[in-house]
């Protein structure tokens, strides 16, 4: 009987090499076996595949409404524009004698008619349910005299978001100028902005000097003449998601406090519209908002109104959901703050030290919303107080049908003059 040779030394080799087929190679070792997890079971794979088939087949109708909800709505807002802008436009070029012989009676009409064309604006959002709820002071009592808002900037909505919570402030948006961004210019709102008389602002540091010496003969040229009385201004000079980290290092550098919700104002179009608008006394002090009568003309710029815009979970509303309201409803919150303008500092140095105070507080003013879902109450009281702004209904369906009805006119007007020149 032959002996098996022990595997692993020089005569199991050479046996196996016997035995090797020749042009052969011998089979590979096996490979180690890799830990794999255990295989999802049919029936459960099965089970999570129907369950998204169902959410998916659920939202189907929802999401295709809301499709063609945006797509209606943005056919209507190309009409209302087309009719409610050229009609504007056309009442402006007929009314261009009046502007010779009675100014102010000419600019108040164009007001009103900037008024409803904002206020168009407005009810795009409203009839989506974006609504606003007003906190703090009631800017009401101060509606007749001139005033400077002072806007935190998050998104383009915000613009959107005060065309809506002024409009039951009087005549505030009839004689009121905004600084905005030169974009706005292009826009399908620019040549109504450029008529009405508001400033486009264009940002940066190569701009800067340029532009604020702009700023300052606009205000000298149309202010008065068009008897503005408020004036909307975004200090940040930017959207809070672009200027965010810019201001963080600004803080920084100079040993300023890190904001997250707001950045660092920027002080030079605020210095130029007091230094403009701010009435003196014989003594050379600004007359504040319950000064006397300084003279027959005008009082002069009287508050500063620190307003603060807070969106739910700090998602702010852009132009585009406004116009196609494919977001759900939702509650932008505002809230007021009012300064008489003999409080505020006109000296470079002390005014930047009392803007960056002001947006300080609206830091705090916005951590503890997006905390609590609440403006925190004033100093001296233990609740903070609400206040729904509404929209009528009624007002809506008639500044609407008047821009429609103008529109047919129009139209007809130059149908009946193209066929008597051709």
């Amino acid at each position: 009987m032959t002996a098996t040779p022990r595997p692993g030394t020089p005569a199991a080799a050479a046996a196996a090499a016997q035995h090797r087929v020749p042009g052969r190679r011998p089979p590979a070792p096996p490979a180690p076996a890799l830990h794999r997890p255990p295989p999802v079971p049919a029936e459960k794979d099965r089970t999570v595949s129907n369950v998204r088939m169902a959410v998916t087949l659920e939202e189907a109708p929802w999401l295709g409404w809301i499709l063609v909800k945006a797509l209606m709505r943005f056919a209507f807002m190309v009409a209302n524009n087309l009719v409610a802008i050229s009609s504007y436009i056309c009442y402006v070029i007929v009314l261009q004698p009046l502007r010779l012989l009675d100014s102010k009676r000419f600019w108040y009409i164009e007001g009103i008619m900037y008024k409803w064309l904002l206020g168009m604006v407005a009810s795009w959002g409203w009839y989506a349910g974006y609504t606003v709820m007003e906190w703090g002071e009631d800017i009401n009592a101060i509606s007749k005299d001139e005033a400077v808002m002072l806007v935190n900037h998050q998104a383009t909505g915000d613009v959107c978001t005060l065309m809506m919570c002024l409009q039951d402030k009087g005549l505030v948006v009839a004689q009121m100028m905004w600084l905005m961004d030169h974009i706005f210019k292009y826009t399908n709102f620019g040549i109504v902005s450029l008529i009405h008389g508001d400033f486009f602002i264009r940002q940066g540091k190569s701009h800067r000097d340029q532009q604020l010496l702009l700023l300052k003969k606009h205000l000298e040229n149309n202010y008065r003449s068009r008897d503005r009385k408020w004036i909307v201004l975004f200090p940040e000079g930017g959207f809070l998601r672009k200027r965010r980290e810019t201001s963080q290092a600004f803080a920084k550098k100079n040993n300023l406090p890190f904001l997250t919700h707001v950045t660092l104002p920027r002080i030079g179009a605020t210095k130029i519209i007091l230094s403009a608008l701010v009435a003196r006394q014989e003594n050379g002090s600004p007359a504040g908002g319950d000064a006397e009568e300084l003279d027959s003309r005008s009082k002069g710029l009287q508050w500063i109104i620190d307003t603060t815009i807070a969106y739910p979970k700090a998602e702010p509303i852009d132009i585009q959901t406004w116009i196609l309201g494919y977001r759900k409803p939702v509650v932008t919150h505002v809230h007021y703050r009012i300064f008489p303008i003999k409080d505020i500092p006109l000296e470079t140095d002390n005014l930047a030290d009392w803007l960056y105070q002001r947006f300080i507080e609206k830091e705090d003013l916005l951590s503890h919303f997006y905390e609590t879902g609440a403006f925190p109450p004033p100093k001296g009281h233990e609740e903070a107080v609400s206040r729904e702004m509404t929209l009528s209904n009624t007002w809506i369906f008639l500044i609407q049908s008047f821009a429609f009805l103008s529109g047919y006119m129009w139209y007809n007007v130059f149908q009946y003059f193209y066929h008597c020149l051709f």
